[in-house]
This record gives structure tokens, sequence and C-alpha cells, in this order.
């Protein structure tokens, strides 16, 4: 009878399984995305953002009935919106570590509790456990958010530099990136929350700027504010440095990495609102930690706002250990680079092959990893000698042993006596953050033997790199700190070995470790330095974290370009660098345009020709072109393909006649706000397929002047590509017209035509910004002169 039963319940089990097997999502057709990543490597698949301010008609009039009051609203709902990126990114990092301590704390707590009584037990509950939560991670990506996985940094440097991947600032990715976090943090992989926190920070940012998301039916009327992606790029840029500040409590960390790494235009107005951002998620975050500390969250609440203190650690460094210190710098760029080199190339792999099988294939595939993460976690330690306790130091305040996933050193893991601790067990079974705070830990020399540093780099190693590029979110920053501080704690062992010096600390060594593999992988300098600093509380290594990051990622850009910068380059984001290529010196902007034919639009032109030619090409702007009453064709501005959209799914200025309207004299009526020309944030706006017209409408005829922008930045065709990538770049261009070297000069501004006093008189301003007029406006000069500060003079 017990035979027949647990046959029964054998093949019941069996039952089930077929069940969740058949119920896992597949998509073998191929017909979605791939997780994270563009439909096509050459960019086809993702659209430029309009930075630059549409002068049109509509804009003007706009303009022109603001006032100052209007200006100072404007002013001040920025200000306003900036403090509720802050607190909104504060609490979302909250969540995010409160609910991954818990889950951590109570899975070791369970594990510890069994494994007093049975050690496979706990291994089984241990690994359960995770794969549930990785498996919650990875659902969630793969059915609710698909655009949450990855750190989605590479994503968001992409849009602040004008390019904008679809589904990056949903409210649904900010939902997934949240709750898979959570779930692929806490089920122990080798990845951290930290990137992930910037992408949440830019989410919050850009469902503020747009009002809320309409989808959802969370909008409001009152949020809607803002309505260019200028705008929205200045509210990104706020969430980018919050979510930095939250995950490390580095407010001024944020803003040097907002400015360092992922933003392309900068000026002082914006500095000072990241600043103050980045200052209210650190009152968000110390408040809510006060708030946990008296027991309110479980198992979280007992950190500071300083992660890792080493305060008391090294307190001056003499002239030989500066060379174990450059070697350092020089072993980050090494590993650093071929991090980069390996996950490039594992991600292309996975890219290409390995999940065009499907959304199961992808639960698959992070499951596996997660099973073989705890098998390495739990087991390896079993395999490594205890040792005996260090001798007790009430200096110290370091007690010896501790249980597993408890924050402390000296783990007691498998050990035969109470008197023990598992080095190995130290760093691995245990929760990222309090691993790295172990490698960290001054006055504790020698309780890491070499084998088990070294056989925890390897290991981690190699799973970070498997780990990175799977369907879940994932941060690099603190796997980056692990690595990093395993080897500078090996090299820090061989100095105090060899110096014999009692003031060495080993964990000064991990320290400069960690700064050195994230220099040598992601390139950042002076961020990465105050990062470091804000961390760890400790202003004295401030010299040595310089020297070692200067070294690691001169060595790792010798051998490839950093983490960000590859993996846009494979998701097919086209970032414009810093700095124009060499080879662009010796070409003109003429060469670069190539024999491509020019597709434009008459003044006054036929609504069928229009349809045409929006559903024969994918071009985004069109030049506009009229003649002078002399026969000469001139170029009167640039139209938008959104706009050009906008007026035939509105057909209010369709008109029977082929005459242009009278602009001069204002008799055009206003048919259009300047709001109904706005992209939505979170759509692709209208398209072609969505406009219907009658055989009627496609006869007639719409003026094109109103709606164009009449100042479009313009270059000589013999212009250097350099200045041109110059130009395009540090003003945010979306297009740049080139065309024949002008014949004549109406006019020349120098630095002292733009300085306009505050008590100036209106009517010289108006007669200055009218004569240049008939190239581009006066703000649009501004800028040029701003950006360029070689230039001294501008010809009219």
């Amino acid at each position: 009878m017990t035979g027949a039963m647990l046959s029964n319940h054998l093949q019941n089990g069996m039952e089930t399984a077929k069940l969740m097997w058949s119920r896992l999502p597949n998509n073998e057709d191929g017909d979605d995305d791939d997780v994270g990543f563009l439909k096509k490597n050459d960019g086809s698949s993702v659209e430029s953002l309009d930075y630059e301010v549409i002068e049109n008609y509509a804009y003007r009039e706009e303009q022109a009935q603001r006032g100052k009051l209007y200006i100072g609203y404007y002013v001040g709902v920025k200000w306003f919106f900036a403090l509720l990126i802050g607190i909104g990114t504060g609490l979302a990092a909250v969540l995010i570590n409160i609910s991954v301590e818990n889950f951590a704390g109570w899975k070791y707590s369970l594990t510890f509790s069994i494994i007093q009584k049975s050690y496979v037990a706990g291994f089984i509950v241990y690994v359960l456990i995770n794969l549930a939560l990785v498996f919650s991670s990875v659902y969630i990506i793969t059915q609710f958010a698909p655009a949450a996985a990855g750190s989605g940094i590479p994503e968001i440097k992409g849009y602040l530099n004008g390019i904008d991947t679809h589904g990056i600032l949903f409210f649904r990715t900010l939902i997934g990136k949240i709750f898979g976090s959570i779930g692929s943090v806490g089920g122990g992989l080798a990845l951290g929350k930290e990137g992930p926190l910037v992408h949440i920070g830019a989410c919050i940012a850009s469902l503020l700027g747009q009002g809320g998301s309409r989808k959802y039916h969370l909008s409001s009327r009152w949020l809607q504010v803002f309505k260019s992606d200028r705008d929205r790029r200045d509210l990104v840029t706020c969430g980018c440095a919050a979510g930095v500040a939250a995950a490390f409590r580095a407010p001024v960390g944020g803003v040097l990495f907002a400015l360092e790494e992922v933003t392309s235009w900068w000026r002082s107005q914006l500095m000072w609102r990241v600043f103050f951002t980045s200052a209210i998620v650190a009152v968000v975050v110390r408040i809510a930690m006060g708030w946990c500390k008296s027991g309110n969250c479980g198992h979280f609440g007992f950190g500071g706002f300083i992660i890792w203190d080493i305060s008391g650690g090294q307190e001056d460094y003499s002239f030989r250990e500066l060379f174990p210190m450059a070697v350092i710098g020089v072993i980050g760029g090494l590993l650093g680079a071929l991090f980069n080199q390996l996950t490039l190339f594992i991600t292309r792999w996975r890219r290409n092959y390995l999940h065009k099988k499907g959304n199961r294939v992808k639960i698959i595939e992070v499951c596996l990893i997660s099973v073989i993460t705890s098998v390495i976690s739990f087991g390896l330690p079993l395999f490594r000698n205890c040792s005996p306790c260090p001798e007790a130091d009430a200096s110290s305040g370091i007690e010896c042993p501790n249980a597993p996933g408890v924050y402390g050193n000296y783990v007691n893991f498998y050990c035969g006596r109470d008197k023990e601790y598992n080095d190995l067990a130290t760093i691995f079974f245990n929760t990222q953050d309090d691993a790295i705070r172990n490698l960290f830990s001054a006055k504790t020399i020698h309780e890491f033997s070499a084998k088990s540093l070294l056989t925890f780099l390897v290991m981690f190693y190699t799973l970070a790199v498997v780990t990175f590029g799977t369907a879940v979110p994932a941060g690099q920053f603190v796997p980056g700190i692990m690595i990093g501080s395993t080897y500078g704690r090996l090299v820090g062992m061989f100095v105090v070995n060899f110096y014999q010096k009692l003031n060495i600390e080993e964990g000064t060594y991990a320290l400069l470790g960690a700064a050195s593999f994230l220099g040598g992988s992601m390139r950042m300098t002076v961020s990465l330095c105050v990062i470091m600093v804000e961390i760890t509380n400790n202003l004295k290594l401030l010299p040595l974290i310089m020297l070692v990051l200067l070294i690691s990622k001169a060595v790792g850009d010798a051998f490839n370009e950093g983490l960000y910068e590859e993996q846009a380059r494979l998701r097919g984001i086209p970032l414009l660098e810093s700095r124009p290529k060499n080879q662009m010196r010796n070409m003109t902007a003429k060469e670069a345009c190539g024999m491509q034919k020019v597709v434009y639009f008459p003044r006054t032109t036929k609504v069928a020709d229009i349809v045409s030619i929006l559903r024969s090409n994918s071009h985004n702007g069109f030049p506009v072109l009229d003649h002078s009453r002399s026969g000469e064709t001139l170029v009167i501005g640039l139209v938008l393909r959104s706009h050009l959209l906008v007026l035939l799914h509105s057909k209010a200025d369709f008109q029977h006649s082929p005459l242009p309207s009278d602009l001069r004299g204002r008799s055009l009526p206003i048919r259009h706000s300047l709001s109904e020309f706005v992209k939505p944030a979170s759509s692709k706006g209208i398209s072609i397929d969505d406009i219907h017209l009658s055989s009627d409408d496609l006869e007639m005829y719409i003026d094109l002047a109103p709606f164009v922008n009449p100042s479009p930045y313009v270059v000589p065709e013999d212009m250097s590509l350099t200045k041109v990538y110059n130009l395009f770049r540090q003003l945010g261009l979306r297009h740049v017209l080139v065309v024949p070297r002008a014949s004549r000069v109406i006019g020349m501004i120098t630095r002292k035509d733009l300085v306009i006093e505050d008590n100036e008189d209106s009517t010289t301003v108006e007669l200055q910004s009218t004569s240049v007029r008939s190239l581009c406006s006066f703000t649009h000069i501004c800028h040029i002169f701003l950006n360029f500060a070689y230039e001294d003079h501008v010809l009219l």
C-alpha cells in the first residue's frame, strides 16, 4: 500500500511538472523583441530625440503670450519635480533594500536552523528559496517588462545622448525593474541593484515629466507641464543622479556620475537641480534608516549611512607601498578589460542564438544559473577546512564566530568546533554587502587564506560574466567591487608578509582593488573616486584611489572601450562620444552626406504627395523650399515627420488653393497649440497607418510655412566633419542642413553683441534678434557661443 501511495504521489508530481512546463511562456515564432535589445543592430529601430527647440509659428505665438509670471512658474515647477524625483527614487531604493535584506535574512536564518540538523535538507531549502526568487524576477521581465532587463544604464546614456529606445521609460518598466531587482538580488545571483536604481530614477523622472501614465490611468493634467524632449532630458538627468545617490548613499557621487558618465549636455542651472535632487535622496534614505533602526523593518536597519566604513583602518602609507598599489591598478585594468570582452562575446552569442528560441529558454537559462550559483556558494565552503578563531580583541569590536547571513566576520559553517570559522563561507555563503564589508574590514589580518580568496575570485568572476546579459535586472557595481576587493586583499596579504609592518591593513588594499576593477571595466574616474570615498568614510585614501583609477583606466583603454559603451553598441544605440574620430578631420560635411538624395517638400504641398513621401521612406526631417520673387530657390526651414502626421490627422489645415498663406500680415488663424505637436514620451506617437484620408482629402493642399522650424542649424558644404560632429553633439541636434557656400554676408555677431543687460530697451533687443532671424534665432547663436568657446564671431 505504501508503494502504491508513493507511485500515486510520483505520478501526480510528474503531471504537475508537465502542467507547469506547458504554462511557461514560449516564443517560438520570434515575434517579440529580444529582452533588453533592439531588433536590429544598425540602429534602425531607434529614433533620435528632438532636443532642439522647434521655433515654428505655434511656438512663437505661444512664447509671445507668456510673461515673467509664467517663466517663474515654469522654473518653480522644475524645482518641485526635482523634489518629487528625489523622494520617489529614495523611497524606491528603501523598498528594494528592505525587501532584499529581509529575503536574505529569512533565507539564511531558515537555512542555518535547518543545517543544525541536516546539511542536505538545508542545501535543498537554500537552493529552492533562491530559485523561487530568481524565477519571480525572470518571469516578471519576460512577461511584463522586457525593457527592464539588464542595468539600463546604456539605454539611459543613449537617451541623454539623444537616442530614444522604445520602452525603456514606461511605467511597466519601472515596476518590473523594482520587483525584478528584488528577486534577482535577493536570489543571490552575481549581480547588484545599483545599476537598476539608476534606471528606476530615470523612469520616475520621465513619468513625472509626461504627467504620469495614461495607459494605467495614473496621469494628472496638473503634472503635464513639460512638453519637449529638452525638458524631459533635464528631469531624466536628475533621476540618474538620484539613482546613484540612493544606491550608494553618495549624493555628491551621484551628481558627478550624471556629469561624467551619462550626460552629453550640462549647464549650471541643471547642476543646481541635480544637486538638490541628490540631497533630497540622502535625506529620505537617512530618515528611512533612522526609522528602521528601531526594529520596524525586520532584518534591515542595522547598517549606517556609510555602507562600508573603514575609517578605523590604515592611517598612512609609505612610499614603498605605491608599487604594489600600482600593480593593483594594472590588474584592475587587465581584468576589467577582459570582463568587458567576455561579457560582450557571451551577450552577442545569447542574442544571436540562445534567446531567439523564446522566453521559455530565457527562463530556463536564468533558473539554471541560479541553481549553479547556489550550489557553488553552499557547496564550496564545505570542502574548506575551518580555522580557529583569533584571540579576542575588545578594541576591534569583532566577534568570532558568527552564524551565516549575520552581520559580521568569521562565519561558522560546517565546522566541528564552536570557536572555529570558515573563511570561504564568510564571503561566499553571505549577502554581497556583508561579504564586501568583511573584505574591507580592518584589524582582521590573516582572516582569509590566499587559497580561499583565489578560489572565490575565479568562481565569482566566472559567475558574474555568465550572469551578465540574462533576462533579469542586473547591475555591475557590486559584483565589480566584490571581484576587485578579492584580488586587492590578496595583494595586501603579500604586502603584509613582505614588508612585515604592523600598520598595513589588508582591507585598504581590498578597497583599492575594488576601485581599480570598476575603473578598468566602467572607465569612470572622478565620480567613482568620490563614490568610493563616500561609501567608505576614509578621505585619507583619496590619493591612492585616484592613483589606481588612473592606472586601471589607462590600461583598460589600451584594449577596449568601457562596459556601457560596448553594451550600447551591441544594442544598436549610436552614441556620439565626447571626441570625434581622427579621420573626421580630413572629411567635409558634403562627403559625409555621400550621394544620398535629399527628400524635400515645396512650401505648398499636395496632401497626396505628403502621404506618398511619408510611406516611401522613414526620414524624420524634411527641408521645405520656396521660390523668391526673383525665382531663386530658398530653404525656408525644416519640418518634422511627427508634425506632418499631426497635420494629416487633424485635417484642419487642408486648403483647396495651392497658394501660400500670408504670415506677415498675421492673418493665419491659430488652429494648433504647441502641445499637439509633442510626441508622447511613453509611445511612438501617430503612425502613417493610423491616418485615414478620403480621395477628396488627398487632392487638397497644405501650406507648410507656419509649421516649419525657420531657423534650423545650417553648415556649409566644405565645413570639416569634426566641427559638424562637435556642433551636433554639444547642442543635442537631430538634423543639420548642408548648404553651398554662402554668396554674401549680411552681418557679423561677436561676443559683445550677445551681452544684453536686464534694463536694456526691449526695442533694441528686438532689432538685434530680427537682424539675425533669417538664418537662425538669437537663442541658437547664444548656444553656439556658450558651447564653443573657441568661436569669437559668427558670420550672417
